[in-house]
């Protein structure tokens, strides 16, 4: 889906400007649950994974985040008879942060769902932004931005005020998994910010975030310079998934590619001998790295004793995880993390065919 929509949202102009904000949210979201379930491998790892800092826009991720939850927060409310008041206090000219904007967004998307929870009979949710100078526990007068979320729940005693970021700890029986306000403060801890809880049983809780305003600007290289789209190729794609073929060959042949879909590792590794038999080699092979019987690994080593030149990305969603740990298969060209996004998959194929050339 995640290529679909980027496809969308570069190839169709036309689009109403209320769809086009529909799918970026869409976008923005997919995104998001992919590296919220790559540090959630993290988690279980020793080392700590590093972040890449870029310009985030506070007040426009409040904006993003009030729209994500709005079903959490008003539709599905409201199914229950509650009424939920959205508001936000946005302070202007806000000075950007040096942060992993989807982290943020996960971090607020949880702090506001908590605040939902916290309001069984309803009332204002605030979220606030403002610039504040200096704070409780540091040693000099920085300015922060300063995030707040505020609930007129049922607030929180002090023993559980103290143990509501533990990992694993909720008040919310089965239906909490007490992690939410615990990948809050792991993203607090990773942004070297600090994070403030006010709250008193029967009146609500504060949530309150500060980030330092860095005195040099980060830099977003995200999206520096164009990717340049190659000439046609002939490519083999290899996956058991029906549903990855189909949106990796229908984005691949909008580029102006020529895609043969193979299911499976084995029919993979004997559509490819076949082509090479008839003289018409893949120059190129997508192929996924999980798959039952015959893997990526064994695709790809069976594809370059065939053919050396041939080349081969692996996906997989271990991706970044393989590269770190210097973990690359050995036959294999380039590691991408699945699922794919399009200006990756268009900067590794370039890359890729500028270096054989």
């Amino acid at each position: 889906m995640a290529l679909y929509t980027e496809s969308l949202l570069e190839r169709e102009p036309g689009l109403s400007p209320r769809t086009r904000g529909h799918l970026e949210t869409i976008q923005r979201a997919i995104d998001d649950v992919a590296k919220t379930v790559s540090r959630m491998r993290e988690f279980y790892r020793q080392r700590e994974p590093q972040l890449t800092l870029a310009p985030v826009d506070m007040n426009q991720l409040v904006g993003q985040v009030v729209e994500l939850t709005r079903a959490r927060w008003s539709d599905m409310a409201q199914q229950h008879g509650i009424s939920i008041e959205m508001r936000t206090e946005l302070a202007p000219n806000l000075p950007a942060i040096g942060g992993a904007e989807s982290e943020l967004r996960e971090a607020l998307t949880n702090l506001i769902f908590n605040a939902v929870d916290a309001m069984p009979n309803g009332g204002p949710l605030t979220v606030r932004t403002r610039v504040v100078q200096g704070s409780p526990d540091s040693s000099q007068e920085a300015q922060f931005v300063q995030l707040e979320v505020i609930d007129a729940g049922v607030g929180m005693d002090e023993q559980t005020r103290l143990r509501c970021l533990e990992p694993f700890f909720t008040t919310k029986g089965e239906r909490g998994t007490g992690l939410g306000l615990a990948m809050v403060y792991g993203a607090v801890q990773r942004h070297s910010a600090e994070i403030e809880i006010d709250s008193v049983l029967g009146e609500g809780t504060t949530m309150r975030l500060r980030f330092t305003i860095p005195a040099t600007p980060a830099v977003d290289a995200a999206d520096s310079g164009t990717v340049r789209i190659i000439s046609s190729q002939r490519i083999l794609l290899v996956d058991d998934d029906p549903l990855v073929l189909r949106s990796l060959r229908d984005t691949l042949d909008a580029d102006g590619h020529s895609v043969t879909t193979a299911d499976g590792g084995q029919a993979g590794i004997d559509m490819f001998r076949a082509a090479l038999a008839r003289g018409e080699p893949f120059p190129v092979v997508i192929t996924d790295l999980g798959m039952p019987h015959v893997d990526g690994r064994k695709v790809s080593a069976s594809i370059k004793a065939a053919a050396p030149g041939t080349i081969i990305l692996l996906l997989t969603g271990w991706g970044q995880r393989l590269v770190s740990d210097g973990d690359i298969p050995a036959h294999v060209d380039r590691v991408m993390s699945k699922p794919p996004r399009l200006r990756e998959l268009r900067q590794a194929l370039a890359h890729c065919l500028e270096a054989k050339s």
